[in-house]
């Protein structure tokens, strides 16, 4: 069985910060291998991770759906592409999604993806899915159950309740979600309180909130793997114990 980890939330709130942070935690608990999937239209996982990325998904699809070489079948074709576009590291893998569909019709492509997608998918006991705020990629990626939404907002009412409406797009796409939770990124240590009333209003279960911290914005600024940050950084501390009620 694959426990698999959903973490959404609108732009700048750290999600993906917080995606990379798991996939190294899920790795230095032994919890390997771990596919981490990149579902976000603005892919930028692979950065937070330390990857190059070459191929993605939405390329492979894109080039099925204007056709295949000759003498190859789409499944073969695909199987080919998946294949190609899983990026291999230390503990786990990484598989971006790409771009969104364009005009036409993307029914084929996504019926293969969709079923050459569960069957890695099976190969994990982890994966860490990193989605932008839609959910697209979420309610077409896989057949399995999703244990844990993590919906992250930033340290604003705006923020809680663009996440709650996050959670409530996941009910009205019927998806089947064990729990779903709340975490509050550049959260400062006086608004502790209001902020989780804030959540409550929304009936939320705040799971954690991660401070702000200057030493994630300069690495941030210059284009370092956040998930090297040192082992006693704020974050870091504060997004394993968060972690640690997760898994």
């Amino acid at each position: 069985m694959t426990y698999s980890i959903a973490l959404a939330g609108k732009g700048g709130t750290g999600k993906t910060t917080m995606a990379g942070l798991m996939v190294r935690y899920l790795v230095e608990k032994g919890k390997k291998p771990v596919l981490a999937v990149d579902a976000d239209a603005n892919a930028n996982l692979n950065e937070v991770l330390g990857l190059e990325v070459e191929e993605t998904l939405g390329d492979a699809r894109e080039e099925m759906k204007h056709g295949v070489a000759s003498g190859m079948t789409k499944d073969v074709f695909m199987e080919m592409k998946l294949q190609q576009a899983v990026v291999e590291a230390n503990g786990f893998d990484l598989i971006v999604m790409g771009r969104p569909e364009g005009a036409g019709c993307y029914c084929a492509a996504n019926t293969l993806l969709t079923e050459y997608l569960g069957r890695l998918i099976d190969n994990y006991p982890f994966i860490v899915m990193d989605n932008e705020a839609g959910m697209e990629h979420i309610s077409r990626l896989t057949t399995n159950n999703i244990d844990v939404l993590v919906a992250v907002s930033d340290a604003s009412r705006r923020g809680i309740q663009a996440a709650s409406r996050i959670i409530r797009l996941t009910d009205e796409l019927k998806l089947n979600i064990t729990r779903k939770v709340l975490v509050v990124n550049q959260a400062s240590e006086a608004r502790r309180e209001t902020l989780i009333e804030a959540a409550r209003e929304y009936d939320l279960e705040v799971i954690g909130l991660v401070p702000e911290n200057e030493e994630l914005r300069e690495y941030d600024l210059k284009g370092r793997p956040t998930v090297e940050l040192g082992s006693e950084n704020p974050v870091l501390l504060a997004a394993y114990a968060i972690f640690d009620k997760i898994v």
